[in-house]
């Protein structure tokens, strides 16, 4: 893991979860924490801690545009001034001409991760918009561009549990910093922190993350912060 810290970011794998892990209400795009959680008594009253520390974290943020088209990027009102933070998304087919323009009049800087040479990007112009194309994608590649071309040295992931899973296996994880809500949601279809592919025999058990806890803190409302870094 030594060797590629030294061409990639560090990574900080950062989300808000429910005690028993779920990163969504439920199990379809009607639903979703940051609709849900503050409508629901005993939990909405401690949530605006999870976005005040978000504020603190990397100057570099990776999300997917699937999860960008859930929270409705496609049909927001465009920013008015752009951010401080660049923004990297990994898509295919999720966002439209309109959810990238978002993301352009918004990013210091966006760079689009895409192995779909039609997508809608490539019909833009803009300063800070970029695009890294992959007929196949490659996490390491990715990561390794994203240090050497534009000088991101420490990026924070924030995507879906399936996306999360494959940064996991392929150990691109240096630090995970979670907010824990007092909830509890269940559902075996309902997106949980690490989704993806299961591991199924005793020889791939090198692909799990094995942490270290730094700091254990108990916020307010019964919220709780756990950050750990990934020993291996």
């Amino acid at each position: 893991m030594n060797n590629i810290r030294k061409i990639k970011p560090i990574t900080t794998l950062f989300m808000l979860m429910s005690v028993d892990g779920k990163i969504s209400t439920g199990a379809v795009d009607e639903l979703d924490v940051d609709r849900d959680y503050p409508r629901i008594e005993g939990v909405k009253e401690g949530l605006y801690q999870y976005y005040e520390i978000e504020k603190t974290t990397d100057l570099w943020s990776l999300n997917s545009g699937r999860v960008q088209e859930k929270v409705g990027v496609n049909q927001c009102p465009l920013p008015t001034k752009r951010s401080m933070v660049s923004f990297v998304l990994l898509d295919n087919n999720h966002l439209t001409l309109h959810g990238i323009e978002y993301f352009v009049q918004y990013s210091k800087n966006f760079v689009l991760v895409t192995s779909n040479s039609e997508h809608p990007a490539f019909s833009m112009n803009a300063d800070n918009l970029h695009i890294l194309y992959y007929e196949n994608l490659d996490l390491h590649e990715m990561m390794k561009d994203l240090y050497q071309k534009f000088g991101c040295n420490r990026i924070t992931i924030q995507t879906g549990g399936t996306l999360n899973g494959m940064f996991l296996r392929e150990k691109l994880f240096d630090y995970v910093d979670i907010i824990v809500a007092p909830i509890l949601v269940g559902g075996g279809d309902t997106p949980t922190l690490i989704d993806g592919e299961s591991i199924r025999t005793s020889a791939d058990l090198y692909k799990l993350g094995v942490l270290q806890l730094e700091k254990a803190e108990t916020l307010m409302n019964s919220y709780i912060r756990l950050s750990y870094k990934v020993i291996k």
